[in-house]
Order: C-alpha cells, then sequence, then structure tokens
C-alpha cells in the first residue's frame, strides 16, 4: 500500500529534458493531457493519487457483496441439501444459487469497469506514452510499478494498460568521441559545456542488500505449520486421554516442535524486517538514479517486489 508516502516516477524531467527529440514529443503529450510530465512534483502527486484511484476502485462495499454472493451461490448448492429446513424442498436447496450467482457476476462486473476507467484514466494514458516514447527513444525506466499498466501484483502479465510499443528513434545528438556525450558522469566539465545537470549515479550494492535478497523469498510458512502441529499434539493428547490409550500422548511431543518452527520464523523475519530498510533504499535509488538518465543495473523480482508494496 502506498499510504501517504510520496511515489517516486519512473521517468525524472531530467531525463527528458537531456534528450530535445524527446522532450518535444513529451510536451506534444502534455498539451493534450494538460499535465506538465517533465515536473518531478507534479507527477509525484499525480501517481499516488491516481493509485489511490485504482485501489479503491477494486475495493469497497461492491466488491465485497460481490465475493460474498459468489462464494455463497457457488457452495449453496452443496450445504442446501445438508440443512434439515431444506432437504425436502429442492426449491429452497438449489434454487437460490443461480439469484446469488447473478448478483455476484453484476456485482464484480460494476467493480472492473470502475477499475478500468479509473485505469484508462486520460493523465495516467498519457504518461504510459510518455514511457513508451521514452522507451523508443533509448531511455529505459529501471522500474514500472504493476499497477501502472494494470498487472497484478508481482507484475507478472502483459496488463489490462500496457506501455505502448513504437519504432527505435535513432538519437540525433549521438557524441563523436568518447567523454563528449551530454552529463558524461566521468567527466565533470560536461555541466559546464552543456549546461545540463549531472547524471545521477548509485553506490555499489550494499552487502545487506545481496543478502536481502538471497532470504527474501524463504519462509512464509512457519505460522501455519506451527499452529497445524500445535493442533495435532493437543488433538492427538485429547484423543488419547479420552480413549485411554497412554501411547497416544506421545503426541504432546508435536507442540515443543510447534514452538520451535514459531521461534525459527520469528528470528527469520526479524532478520528480513533488519534488511528490508536498506534494500528498500537502495532500490529506489536505482530507480532515481535510472529516471534521472543514470546507466543502472536492473532491479531484482526481490527489490521490485519492495518497490511495490
Amino acid at each position: 500500500m502506498t499510504g501517504t508516502r510520496a511515489v517516486t516516477p519512473p521517468l525524472e524531467g531530467a531525463a527528458m529534458t537531456a534528450n530535445p527529440r524527446l522532450l518535444e514529443k513529451v510536451r506534444v503529450v502534455s498539451g493534450r493531457t494538460g499535465v506538465d510530465y517533465t515536473d518531478d512534483a507534479v507527477l509525484s502527486e499525480l501517481l499516488l493519487r491516481h493509485r489511490r484511484a485504482v485501489d479503491g476502485a477494486s475495493r469497497g462495499p461492491v466488491g465485497w457483496i460481490g465475493g460474498t454472493a459468489l462464494v455463497t451461490g457457488v457452495m449453496w448448492p452443496f450445504v442446501g441439501h445438508m440443512v434439515p429446513a431444506m432437504a425436502d424442498n429442492p426449491l429452497l436447496a438449489y434454487a437460490p444459487a443461480g439469484p446469488l450467482l447473478i448478483v455476484a457476476v453484476a456485482c464484480l462486473t460494476l467493480v472492473h469497469v470502475r477499475w478500468k476507467r479509473a485505469l484508462l484514466h486520460t493523465e495516467l494514458a498519457g504518461y504510459r506514452e510518455v514511457l513508451g516514447l521514452a522507451r523508443a527513444h533509448g531511455v529505459e525506466p529501471a522500474h514500472v510499478p504493476p499497477w501502472l499498466e494494470g498487472r497484478r501484483q508481482g507484475g507478472g502479465g502483459k496488463g489490462a494498460a500496457p506501455i505502448p510499443r513504437y519504432a527505435p528513434v535513432e538519437r540525433a545528438d549521438a557524441p563523436d568521441a568518447p567523454g563528449d556525450a551530454p552529463g558524461d558522469a566521468s567527466s565533470g566539465a560536461s555541466d559546464e559545456r552543456t549546461g545540463m545537470p549531472p547524471v545521477a549515479t548509485v553506490p555499489p550494492k550494499p552487502d545487506a542488500v545481496a543478502a536481502y535478497e538471497r532470504i527474501a523469498d524463504e519462509g512464509g510458512w512457519h505460522d501455519e505449520v506451527g499452529c497445524l502441529l500445535l493442533l495435532a499434539g493437543v488433538i492427538g493428547a485429547a484423543v488419547a486421554v479420552s480413549s485411554g490409550t497412554p501411547l497416544g500422548l506421545a503426541a504432546l511431543a508435536l507442540v515443543p516442535l510447534a514452538v520451535v518452527v514459531w521461534v525459527k520464523g520469528h528470528r527469520q523475519g526479524t532478520e528480513k524486517a533488519g534488511l528490508r530498510t536498506e534494500a528498500e533504499a537502495y532500490a529506489r535509488a536505482v530507480v532515481a538514479a535510472r529516471a534521472a538518465g543514470a546507466d543502472t543495473p536492473d532491479l531484482s523480482p526481490q527489490l521490485r517486489a519492495l518497490l511495490d508494496d
């Protein structure tokens, strides 16, 4: 969830203004949508506002009613005839499933329509067009949040509103010799010659970030397994006592095993939390540097997942 946290644009204004041909096309899109996509503050607020709208469109009472009606309608034919009051009346045992499924389809369709309308808002469509133009001009964002393209959390799939693809555009301002490129990070004098802002740089990946990437996908099962072991131990002991089978009390050995699993999960969670802050800061630094036009390494799936939260 984004909450009130500022959103870092996938592509900052500095990266657009550094390419005159791209900037010219971006200004055309800005004139059509009424949004200055080169203004980082305006763009950050716009993305935060529209993400709330997109997320909010898929929630609320209509979605809750639709989900509840869907589950109830699917389960009704299996459980309706088990209720004594309905067992002798097929109409009550099976017929309600039809109207419930109709309500579910209507509600979920309305939720999808609202979500799609929020996703296809003119301002967001314009920014996706800007990102597509940037890619065509050789400026590649480090990370595009899944919600912006209507992809599921985690980034898989094509998405309901993918960034458009355009034919690659050859650079008209290619340098004649090494070191003559505008904003070249290896030469501090480039800023004086061109007047362009310096290209951002990304520090080497800290060991803590590499450690987070190694353990980010581990765990997540300790609570469930611990609960199962505890229940199995308690239930097994209870059955042993009620049936007079002392051997069944051996199931109590599962209780301390459940505690061991929980402790291991707690330690792993604490370690992840300790590394998460530095990993997220590094990921955001990479995105900010790429958005400013720097050549940065690709983010790992673990780091992209941090940015999607």
